[in-house]
């Protein structure tokens, strides 16, 4: 057998092995590098893929199912979305629970003052003429007609307060019921489609009214005045209580429990 001739390795060239293994090294050495950037890529469009895919999942499955609108805290001062929508209801208004508190504290300032003297219940039989009529529950009106009898019946008790005012100087009741009233009457008006027909008592129709229930007898007096503010806690308790059934029959809320749950009334 004729035996291989060694091939000679000139100076400064490497031998044949060592530069395939160096050069077979380079190779692996960038393909592992190609490798692992085309899986990184993969990953990626992968988790793509898995979050469009999930993102269809749940809008399909939102898509039958019903939506559920969590409660959120309000900023001060800022109205959720609940209290704006009942907001827009006469008888969600806070003027009422103001001026009917306010009336309300009448019992107790009444009881304080007689002690056990005369009863409350005594006032009843004080009548008064000019007593406005209100709106009742369980009337017939319209909410129309309704607010056009509680602005005007408004409207006459605040001539009717004048002779209350006489007789107790200074009360709180007093002016926070006149401060309050106002704004009732303006909330009555702004919900009627003509509030032009509220009428209101003249000059000298007022002067008649008072000078009817002028007396010379001072435990009279009083007890007259105690009487109109009386008529008047009953008069808004009543006034409220009409507008909620009339919301409620025009289909502001969607059922009565609703209403009363969001709407109290201070008796």
């Amino acid at each position: 057998m004729k035996k291989k001739k060694k091939r000679k390795v000139k100076r400064g060239e490497e031998w044949p092995e060592k530069k395939a293994q160096k050069e077979g090294d380079e190779e692996d050495k960038w393909g592992v590098k190609r490798r692992d950037r085309k899986g990184e890529r993969h990953q990626q469009g992968n988790a793509y893929w898995l979050s469009a895919v999930m993102l269809a999942i749940l809008v399909l499955c939102g898509a039958g199912g019903p939506v559920r609108h969590e409660p959120t805290e309000s900023l001060a001062g800022v109205p959720s979305g609940e209290e704006e929508v009942a907001s827009d209801l006469l008888s969600a208004s806070k003027v009422w629970d103001s001026i009917i508190g306010a009336t309300k504290q009448h019992k107790q300032e009444f009881e304080d003052e007689f002690k056990t003297n005369v009863e409350y219940n005594f006032l009843e039989y004080y009548k008064i003429s000019s007593l406005p009529a209100g709106c009742r529950p369980n009337s017939n009106l319209s909410m129309e007609a309704c607010l056009q009898k509680l602005a005007q019946g408004l409207h006459t008790y605040l001539v009717l307060i004048k002779h209350v005012e006489k007789e107790f100087p200074g009360s709180l009741i007093l002016l926070e019921t006149r401060y309050q009233s106002s704004f009732l009457i303006n909330l009555f008006k702004e919900k009627m489609r003509h509030p032009e027909r509220v009428s209101v008592l003249n000059k000298s129709q007022e002067e008649s009214m008072l000078k009817e229930l002028d007396n010379p007898n001072t435990f009279h007096r009083k007890m007259t005045a105690h009487s109109i503010l009386r008529q008047l806690h009953m008069f808004l308790v009543d006034g409220k209580r009409a507008v909620i059934k009339r919301e409620i029959r025009r289909g502001s809320m969607t059922n009565s429990n609703t209403v009363h749950s969001s709407v109290s009334i201070n008796k």
